[in-house]
C-alpha cells in the first residue's frame, strides 16, 4: 500500500467517524431537541440517545422542558378613577410543546411578556385604586384565565402569574401620606375634645354630686340644731334662750373665722355677750 492510499483511508476513516458522529445525539433530561430535515420540520428528539440521518438532518433549536420564570417589566397603569399606579409581575410557564414554540410564534418569551402587560393594564384599568391595591389575587385569576388561551397554541402552559408590586405614583404616594396624616391629625383632636368632654362630664357630675351631698348634710344639721333647741327650750321653759344659744354659736364661729383671716388686726369681744345677743335680738 503506497503512502497515497494510506492518506486516502485515513480521510475516509476520519469522514466515517464524523458522519457517525453527526448522525449520533444526546439530549440531556431537561431539554428536547427540535430536528429539520432540509429545512422541514421533522420531529422532536426526547431525552437520551436519539439518531439522526447525517448531513440531512439538523438540529437548529434545543428547548427546555423545565419551568422558565419570565419576569414582567413595570410599567405605569391607569387606574379606573384616574390614577396613575406602577405595576410589574412574574410568569412561570412550561413548554409542552416544543415544536408549536418554536414554529408557532417568534420570540415566545417576549410575546408572552407582551400579552401578561396589555392584559394586567387592561385589568387594573377596570379597577379603582383601592380596589387595585386589595385585590391582587383576582388580579392574578384574571390574568391566568386571560393569557392562558392564547399561549396554548404555543405548547406552552401558563402554570402561574404573580404580580409583585402595584404602587402608587410618587405625586400619588405624596398625597395619600398627607391624607393618611390628616386622618391621623382628626382622629387624634376627636379623642383628645371626647377626652376632655367626658372630664368635663364627670367634674361637674362630682359637683353636683358634693352639692346635694352638702345640701343633704346642712339639712341633717338644721334638724339636729332644731330638734337640740327644742330640747334646750322645753328644759328650761324659756323661748329666748335657745334663740340666744343659737346666735351666740353663730356670732362666736364668726368671730373665730374674723380672726384667723390675714387682714383682722384686732378683735373686739363684747363683755356681757348675752345681753349684746338679746339687744340684736329686740333689735330684730
Amino acid at each position: 500500500m503506497g503512502q497515497e492510499s494510506l492518506i486516502v483511508v485515513v480521510v475516509f476513516v476520519i469522514l466515517v467517524a464524523v458522519t457517525i458522529a453527526m448522525g449520533v445525539r444526546i439530549v440531556p433530561q431537561g431539554y428536547k431537541h427540535i430536528v429539520q430535515r432540509l429545512g422541514k420540520y421533522q420531529r422532536t428528539l426526547n431525552p437520551g440517545l436519539n439518531l439522526i440521518i447525517p448531513y440531512v438532518d439538523q438540529v437548529p433549536y434545543k428547548i427546555t422542558t423545565k419551568d422558565i420564570v419570565l419576569d414582567i417589566p413595570s410599567q405605569e397603569v391607569i387606574t379606573q378613577d384616574n390614577v396613575t399606579i406602577k405595576a410589574n409581575a412574574v410568569a412561570y410557564i412550561n413548554i409542552v410543546a416544543p415544536e408549536k414554540a418554536v414554529y408557532g410564534v417568534e420570540e415566545y418569551e417576549m410575546a408572552i411578556r407582551n400579552l401578561v402587560q396589555t392584559a394586567l393594564r387592561s385589568i387594573i384599568g377596570e379597577q379603582t385604586l383601592d380596589e387595585a391595591l386589595s385585590s391582587r389575587d383576582k388580579i392574578k385569576l384574571r390574568l391566568r384565565e386571560s393569557i392562558s388561551d392564547d399561549i396554548a397554541d404555543w405548547g406552552i402552559n401558563l402554570k402561574t402569574v404573580e404580580i409583585q408590586d402595584i404602587n402608587p405614583s410618587t405625586t400619588m404616594q405624596l398625597a395619600m401620606e398627607e391624607q393618611a396624616a390628616a386622618e391621623r391629625q382628626r382622629r387624634a383632636t376627636v379623642t383628645r375634645a371626647e377626652g376632655q368632654k367626658q372630664a368635663a362630664i364627670l367634674e361637674a357630675d362630682g359637683r353636683l354630686e358634693a352639692s346635694r351631698r352638702d345640701g343633704a348634710a346642712q339639712v341633717v344639721l338644721a334638724e339636729a340644731s332644731g330638734e337640740a333647741l327644742e330640747r334646750v327650750a322645753k328644759a328650761i321653759g324659756n323661748e329666748d334662750l335657745p334663740i340666744t344659744y343659737l346666735l351666740g354659736e353663730k356670732y362666736i364661729a364668726a368671730l373665730a373665722e374674723l380672726s384667723t383671716s390675714a387682714n383682722a388686726k384686732t378683735v373686739v369681744l363684747p363683755a356681757d355677750l348675752p345681753a349684746a345677743l338679746k339687744g340684736f335680738i329686740n333689735r330684730s
